[in-house]
């Protein structure tokens, strides 16, 4: 293992370095737009360097384990290539959302499945493979764009990813779990990595190629820890993307918009135009994830009627909290004066 991570950690800064100098010519470049919080033009799609470091260590390095899962891995670095050609040629919503399904289809095909949304009043709810299939899918693809959407300022999703992951292996540390520790060890030593690039004021952008990659793996672990957690102790392990989409989802509706519209009211975009500050802005979104990531790992036995019951005060609280419109409520309405007619 030492030595795994050690080839992880020496192949993701030279493919990071590599992706840095030959951004342009590779036309890996995220140039500035409305949407964007940096107004120069970035390297991006970090996120098949440090999948690649991920891959190739784990490949050479622990064979017999890789084979083992091989099919989880070649998804993961499939997702990591739709990524990369979505930062290179802009491809459409819906293509790549139906990329995402046939990709997590595949996982679920080979055993990654969700089987039970936990136990209640003693009654556990156990899914036939029927209802879990669909279920585990769009669990997969909805956290896996999730991610993707709060990849907005400057360490914000790579540091998130990096929270979840070293709670799942922390998880998988307790229950001696390989694959959870394999997984997720790997990609926290190619995190770090990619950070020290992406912290303000960032070198290099993850790209799609980092974010759908990053939302697929969490997806995956959530779904094996299933074994050793409640469902809704891994909603909170994860659950700030998760009540972010769900926001930003919800206003949407309210103003007759389509969900899918684009749009600057993500958490981070709130506290960005509040605090004009990205470094605070981020790690105000990083202690919320750290305090809701180990909430969910000491629950991890506790009634879930009850976590369920905080949980929902949570989200209601965030809806409250991060409104756009408390701007223009705030605001004294503005009395016009009428100009006296001249005779």
């Amino acid at each position: 293992m030492d030595i795994e991570l050690l080839s992880t950690f020496i192949l993701a800064i030279i493919f990071i370095k590599i992706l840095i100098s030959a951004s342009e010519k590779f036309g890996l470049q995220d140039i500035p737009n409305s949407r964007s919080s940096h107004k120069r033009i970035i390297p991006r799609s970090a996120g098949i360097g440090f999948t690649l470091a991920v891959f190739l260590s784990t490949l050479v390095f622990n064979y017999d384990y890789f084979m083992e899962y091989i099919h989880l891995y070649v998804a993961i670095l499939i997702v990591a290539l739709v990524g990369l050609y979505d930062d290179k040629m802009n491809l459409s919503h819906r293509v790549k959302f139906i990329l995402i399904i046939l990709i997590s289809t595949y996982v679920v095909l080979n055993g990654v499945l969700i089987d039970t949304l936990g136990s209640y009043f003693g009654f556990p709810i156990l899914l036939p493979m029927a209802v879990g299939i669909p279920i585990t899918i769009l669990a997969i693809v909805g956290f896996t764009n999730a991610l993707n959407l709060m990849d907005g300022l400057d360490g914000l999703a790579g540091t998130l990813a990096l929270i979840m992951m070293v709670v799942f292996l922390m998880v998988g540390i307790v229950h001696d779990d390989i694959f959870l520790i394999t997984l997720s060890s790997t990609f926290i030593v190619s995190l770090v990595v990619f950070l020290a690039f992406n912290w303000y004021p960032a070198s290099i952008f993850m790209g799609d190629s980092g974010s759908l990659t990053l939302g697929f793996v969490i997806s995956i672990l959530s779904i094996k820890s299933l074994a050793y957690l409640s469902p809704i102790a891994i909603i909170f392990i994860v659950a700030l993307p998760i009540i972010d989409t769900y926001i930003v989802i919800f206003r949407r509706l309210q103003r007759g918009q389509s969900p899918f519209k684009a749009d600057k009211n993500h958490l981070h975009h709130f506290l960005y135009k509040t605090k004009l500050n990205v470094k605070i802005s981020v790690m105000m979104l990083v202690y919320i994830q750290l305090t809701l990531s180990i909430i969910g790992f000491q629950m991890r036995e506790s009634n879930q009627i009850i976590s369920l019951i905080v949980f929902a005060l949570l989200v209601f609280l965030f809806l409250s909290l991060f409104d756009q419109r408390f701007k223009h409520r705030n605001k004294k309405p503005k009395i016009k004066k009428k100009k006296k007619s001249q005779k």
